[in-house]
Formats: C-alpha cells, sequence, structure tokens
C-alpha cells in the first residue's frame, strides 16, 4: 500500500519468482485474490524490491532463488541475466512534483501507458497525470560470486541508455510503501523477529523495546555449568575443565561458560504474543 494520495498504477516484472514477464495494472483500491502458488505475494515481494526502502540495506537483497527458474548465472557471449521490476506511481500532489521534478513522466489513464517523447502536446489533456517510474535491476556478479541490486529513476537517462539518478531510501520513504511479509506466516505475525508484522508496526511507530534487557543482563552472569542437572552439567563440566588446560595462563581460572550475546537474536525468533481467553486449559 501507499500514502495517502499516491497510487501503483503498474508493476513491471521480468525473471523474478515464477514470473517470467507480466504487467499488472491497478486502478484504485485493488486486492489480489488466487489460490496458494499463483503469484500474489511474489507481485508485492516485486513491489518492494523497488519501493521498499529497507530493502536493498539487507545484507543480500537477492540470491539464486528469485530468479525465475533459479537460472541466473551468465551465458557465454549472452546478455547478463537480469531481474527488473518497474513501478510507475501516479497521484503525485504538488509537493512530490516539486521533489522528483527532474524525475517525472506522464501517463495516460486511459490506455495505461506513459506518454512517449514528441507528445507533448497532449499534457494538458484530461486523464493525464504526472508520473515516477522506479526500475529496479538485480543481476549475477561472477566476478565476485555475488549478487548486485540497485534502484534508479527511469528517468532522466544517458544517451546510451543508463539510467542517471539512484532512488535512494530517502526518496522510496515519500512513497510510504509498506509490504507486511510476515502475513504470509501466520505464526510468525506476533513474534519479535526481524520483519514480522508486529516489528514492522513496532519500527513504524519508532518504538525501540527493552523487553528482555533484564533477563539478557541475568543471563550473562550465569555459569551455565551447575549441578542441578546431573547429566547434561557434567559434560559442560568436562569440556570447561579440558578448556581450562589450553586457555593462556593470565585467565587465571576462566573460561567460564556463559550464555552468548546472539541470545538476543534467538529471543527474537522464539519470543510470540498470543491471545489468551482466560477460559482454563
Amino acid at each position: 500500500m501507499l500514502g495517502d494520495t499516491l497510487r501503483i498504477a503498474r508493476v513491471h516484472i521480468k525473471n523474478f519468482r515464477g514470473i517470467r514477464q507480466a504487467d499488472v495494472h491497478f486502478s484504485g483500491t485493488a486486492v489480489l485474490l488466487g489460490d496458494n502458488n499463483t503469484g500474489k505475494s511474489t507481485v508485492f515481494e516485486a513491489i518492494e524490491l523497488a519501493i521498499g526502502p529497507d530493502r536493498l540495506a539487507r545484507t543480500q537483497a537477492i540470491d539464486e532463488h528469485d530468479f525465475y527458474g533459479g537460472d541466473y548465472l551468465p551465458v557465454e557471449a549472452a546478455p547478463p541475466k537480469h531481474i527488473v521490476v518497474e513501478v510507475v506511481i501516479t497521484d503525485l500532489d504538488e509537493q512530490h512534483c516539486t521533489k522528483f521534478r527532474n524525475n517525472l513522466e506522464f501517463w495516460r489513464n486511459d490506455n495505461r501507458l506513459l506518454v512517449g517523447p514528441g507528445q507533448g502536446a497532449n499534457l494538458g489533456q484530461p486523464g493525464i497525470e504526472p508520473a515516477v517510474r522506479i526500475r529496479f535491476e538485480g543481476t549475477y556478479d561472477p566476478e565476485n560470486d555475488d549478487f548486485t541490486a540497485k534502484t534508479w529513476f527511469a528517468v532522466p537517462r544517458q544517451e546510451d541508455g543508463a539510467p542517471i539518478n539512484e532512488c535512494r531510501a530517502s526518496d522510496k520513504r515519500e512513497f510510504g510503501f509498506l509490504h507486511l511479509r510476515a502475513l504470509r506466516t501466520g505464526s510468525r505475525a506476533l513474534s519479535m523477529e526481524r520483519g514480522s508484522l508486529l516489528d514492522i508496526i513496532l519500527k513504524t511507530y519508532e518504538v525501540r523495546t527493552r523487553m528482555w534487557e533484564g533477563l539478557l543482563g541475568q543471563l550473562r552472569d550465569l555459569d551455565v555449568v551447575g549441578d542441578n542437572d546431573p547429566e547434561f552439567g557434567r559434560i559442560l563440566k568436562a569440556i570447561r575443565d579440558a578448556m581450562r588446560d589450553i586457555v593462556p595462563g593470565e585467565w587465571a581460572d576462566a573460561p567460564h561458560l556463559r550464555v552468548s550475546d546472539l541470545t538476543r537474536e534467538d529471543l527474537r525468533r522464539v519470543l510470540k504474543s498470543f491471545l489468551a481467553t482466560g477460559v482454563p486449559g
């Protein structure tokens, strides 16, 4: 979804997930309906690639599974294989037109096409409005054995057709797109896992949770080798004692087996909220 005034008019998808090539048009409020594995989530994920402000900040925005048929390796004497997503955004207000004045195109509502070069005389006609087109391009870089991904404004372009202006996260936040990926797997929706519905809502309201800080403080001071579990504790004690024989002398009686700082991320994955009815189980 977008902000109060902006609207996604068209999404062009090429070589992404289960979509070889498709154009999806939207008019006003739209709902995608269909059976499982028919591409509904793929359309939203494609939109997120183009205008999701945080998608490219991930360690890896795309991987081999995002390419149609898993086919990403280059072929000799053939152009590189790209994932391409273009999103046309319309219903721009005056503020958006000013901010993106160098990137504006014009959208014709009756035939759902962009007004091409040489049609400037038609721009004042009803049904033709300013638009911004964002283009995502992702490919595999064999030299560095990595995947690259960038988003651009489709105009202006250089003489060779290459885009000029990169579309950055601060630009994308103007569009207000929010993709609740966690809705695909309801069991994660109310977890604290990064990217879950609850996590996205907290970030939207700029709420910084510290609900497990006290617990982590207690766990860091806890020696996990204890007498409460004679079997498990005995094994951990043997590991600890063996380590003490090989660590440097200046460590004194260390090491101790402590809870890792990564526990915070483990808690994010397993901590979930649920609705209790109050009825005894």
